[in-house]
């Protein structure tokens, strides 16, 4: 995917920042980016607390799980 590797480049950056200094001046522009960053932090939390663990999908703990020190026993 080329178009988003070109996006990801340190001018592009800059100049979304540049942009966004312009756009909401030198007061709002930490007060924006604090509100993202406590949306970007709720938004990570909910998921971890959302999505299942492995045991809770396999119902296994790692000493079952194959290819751990208790299947290596086995082979020896």
């Amino acid at each position: 995917m080329p178009f988003i590797d070109n996006i990801l480049q340190p001018t592009h950056l800059i100049v979304v920042l540049a942009v966004a200094l312009l756009v909401l001046g030198p007061k709002r522009l930490p007060e924006v980016g604090r509100a993202i960053g406590r949306g970007l932090h709720d938004f990570k939390s909910t998921i971890d607390d959302v999505k299942p663990t492995r045991e809770d999908l396999l119902g296994t703990t790692e000493a079952d799980a194959p290819g751990t020190a208790a299947a290596a026993d086995h082979k020896a």
